[in-house]
C-alpha cells in the first residue's frame, strides 16, 4: 500500500527587532498619558522639568488621549503602517481607508469574535455596535472605554487628534539635548539584533528582552521586539490578530557614561529607601499575596499600596501575575552585587 505523505515543513514564527523614531514618539505619548504609573517612568522627571514646558495645544491633545486611551490605537496603527517618520505616519494615516482604519484600531479579543470585529469596522457609522463590542472587554482595565470612545468620536476627529498629537510630541521631545543620542542607541540596538536565530524564537525573545518568557499564541505568526527609551523601565505587550508586540527597555549600558550609576541602581535604592516598601518586601518574602490581602494586613488603602508596589515592581523587586504579588528573589540577591560592581569593590 502506498502512502501520500504531507510535507514536513512546519509554520514558524517570524521574529524581528523593529525600531523607527516614530515608535519612540508613540511610546512617549503612551507613557506620558499613563498617569497612574508615570511616577515610575525614568522619563517622568525630565518630562516635568520647567525647561520642557509643553505647548498648550499639546497638553490639550494629551489630555484627550489620556481620557480616551487612543494611545493604544497609535500603537496598532504604527504596527500596520510601519512608518519611519512622523510625516510618513501622517501621510499613510490620511490615505488609509476608513474601514481599514477602524479594523486596525479595534482591539483583538479572540478568534471566535473576529467576524464581529471585522463587521463592526465595516459598519463604523453605528455607535451602538461599538457599545456592544465593548462589553467583551468589561473586565479589562481600559479597553471597554476605549472601544466606546471609538464609537462616540467622529472618524475625522480621531484621525486629526492622532496626527496632531504625534506631530506635536515629536516637535517638543526632539528639542531634548539627548534625543539624537537616544535614537543612535536604539538604531544600534536594532542593528545589533538584526540576525536572530529564527529556529529558536522563544529563546531569542527571552534573550533580547532580558527575560520575557513567551508562550506561543493561536494565529500569531509574527513577533516584533521593539526597543525603547521613553517607556523605561517597563515592558509593554500588545497583540493584533496576527502579531505580538513586545516593547522592551534599552539597557542602561547603552545610555550612561562611565562613572555614572545606572538607573537600575538609582531606582532600586529609591524603592528600598522607604519603611513601608521594606515592610511590603518582608511580608511578600513569606508568600505571594493579593492587593486586597496586603491592604488588610497593612490597614492601608489599596490605592496607597498600589503606588508603593508599583515602585517595587519598577525596580523588579516584585512581580505581579493575575493580581497576585510575589518577590523576585534573583533581583534582590543580585542588587548588592551590582552596587559592588559599580563601586569597584572586590569581594
Amino acid at each position: 500500500m502506498k502512502h501520500l505523505l504531507q510535507s514536513d515543513e512546519v509554520e514558524s514564527i517570524s521574529l524581528e527587532v523593529e525600531w523607527t523614531p516614530i515608535w519612540e514618539v508613540i511610546l512617549g505619548i503612551s507613557g506620558y498619558t499613563h498617569r497612574e504609573l508615570r511616577h515610575t517612568f525614568d522619563m517622568d522627571k525630565k518630562w516635568s522639568l520647567p525647561s520642557h514646558t509643553m505647548p498648550k495645544s499639546l497638553m490639550k491633545d494629551l489630555d484627550e488621549v489620556e481620557k480616551t486611551n487612543f494611545w493604544y490605537g497609535l500603537i496598532t496603527l504604527q504596527n500596520k503602517l510601519s512608518a519611519r517618520t512622523v510625516q510618513e505616519f501622517s501621510n499613510k494615516l490620511t490615505e488609509l481607508p476608513i474601514s481599514t482604519f477602524y479594523e486596525t484600531m479595534l482591539p483583538y479579543k479572540s478568534r471566535d469574535l473576529e467576524p464581529i470585529r471585522v463587521e463592526l469596522a465595516a459598519q463604523f457609522k453605528q455607535p451602538e455596535s461599538f457599545e456592544h463590542y465593548s462589553t467583551y472587554f468589561k473586565d479589562h482595565e481600559f479597553l471597554d472605554g476605549y472601544v466606546r470612545s471609538l464609537g462616540r468620536y467622529p472618524y475625522q476627529q480621531i484621525r486629526d487628534l492622532l496626527i496632531n498629537v504625534t506631530c506635536e510630541w515629536y516637535s517638543w521631545i526632539s528639542q531634548d539635548e539627548n534625543w539624537e543620542k537616544w535614537n543612535q542607541a536604539l538604531e544600534y540596538e536594532k542593528k545589533h539584533n538584526s540576525s536572530l536565530d529564527v529556529g529558536k524564537p522563544i529563546e531569542e525573545i527571552e534573550r533580547v528582552t532580558d527575560g520575557v518568557k513567551y508562550l506561543p499564541e493561536p494565529n500569531v505568526w509574527n513577533v516584533k521586539l521593539i526597543p525603547h527609551v521613553a517607556y523605561r523601565p517597563w515592558i509593554l505587550e500588545k497583540r493584533t490578530p496576527d502579531t505580538k508586540l513586545f516593547f522592551y527597555p534599552l539597557g542602561d549600558e547603552c545610555l550612561i557614561s562611565p562613572g555614572s550609576p545606572s538607573t537600575e541602581l538609582i531606582r532600586g535604592h529609591k524603592a528600598l529607601g522607604d519603611e513601608i516598601r521594606l515592610k511590603l518586601l518582608y511580608q511578600l518574602m513569606k508568600g505571594p499575596l493579593s492587593l486586597q490581602e496586603l491592604s488588610v494586613q497593612f490597614n492601608t488603602s489599596k490605592t496607597s499600596l498600589h503606588h508603593q508596589l508599583s515602585l517595587l515592581k519598577a525596580a523588579k523587586f516584585v512581580v505581579v501575575e493575575k493580581g497576585i504579588y510575589s518577590v523576585n528573589p534573583h533581583q534582590i540577591s543580585s542588587f548588592s552585587e551590582k552596587l559592588n560592581q559599580f563601586l569597584g569593590m572586590k569581594l
